[in-house]
């Protein structure tokens, strides 16, 4: 019988040993603390955006209204456009626009639509701003009331407008009435005759002239009627025409109007 005593275990190659117990890696939690981060502050953004949506436009109401001396209870209506809280930090409007159906401007009222670029925040002048204005026929007949022109009744014939009137010959009083197109140039309302009728008879501008001599000829004559009184200064006409029972007259707005108040007030006619 063999002695085993005399053998020894010889070690395992490396290859071939037990590997040793690893200690256990613990997960990283920095991408999912970043992650929380993350969609907590896109929470925040979207609460300040529709939280800036819901007063801002009741601020710019506010302002607009008292700047121009409007009615504290005046219906106007703010639009803004793209994010808002960018441009509340950077402290002005990309663009604002402002629309009611009834405002009062210089004795004259009409439906009301503005554009506005570049509004500063805090106050100051605005890049840019534009807009139109929507008046009925009876309002666009007291623009004219100051026209030399026998004007007795107005009645808007699109693109035309119809004057309608009288003028004395020999001693008579005859009906007259001029087809103009309405327009403007350097802020003063146009009216260029294209025809008339006189007691009933159509008439081009020539024959006018020839039937009524001076009298003729001056009604056949574009006539140029400052409204600079009827307007604040700071706006002005820039274009006018008839359409559908309206008459949409195009405004350009100085920027200043917002600080400065002699443009918040009527301006003047020579």
């Amino acid at each position: 019988m063999s002695d085993t005593s005399a053998y020894h275990t010889l070690p395992l190659p490396d290859d071939l040993a037990p590997a040793a117990a690893q200690p256990k890696r613990r997960r990283a939690r920095w991408p999912w603390v970043v992650l929380i981060v993350v969609v907590v502050l896109a929470a925040l953004a979207v609460t300040a955006e529709l939280v800036a949506r819901a007063v801002v436009p009741n601020i710019v109401r506010s302002v607009v209204v008292d700047s121009m001396d409007l009615p504290a209870d005046q219906q106007l209506d703010v639009q803004t456009y793209g994010l808002l809280v960018p441009q509340l930090i950077a402290g002005r409007f990309g663009r604002l626009d402002l629309s009611s159906d009834s405002v009062e401007l210089g004795g004259i009222t009409g439906a009301v639509d503005v554009m506005a670029t570049g509004v500063p925040l805090g106050g100051g002048d605005i890049g840019h701003a534009s807009g139109t204005v929507t008046i009925p026929e009876d309002q666009f007949a007291a623009l004219v009331k100051k026209a030399d022109l026998p004007i007795e009744k107005i009645a808007f014939d699109a693109p035309d407008v119809t004057a309608s009137g009288s003028v004395p010959v020999l001693g008579m009083s005859l009906p007259v009435s001029l087809t103009v197109t309405p327009g403007a140039d350097a802020g003063e309302l146009l009216l260029t005759p294209v025809s008339a009728t006189l007691g009933g008879i159509d008439l081009d501008l020539a024959q006018l002239a020839d039937r009524l001599g001076g009298i003729g000829s001056g009604l056949a004559e574009t006539h140029r009627i400052c409204i600079a009184d009827q307007l604040p200064a700071g706006i002005t006409l820039t274009g006018l025409k008839i359409v559908g029972d309206t008459a949409v007259a195009d405004v350009a707005v100085d920027g200043r109007i917002g600080t400065d108040r002699t443009l918040q007030e009527n301006g003047t006619c020579p």
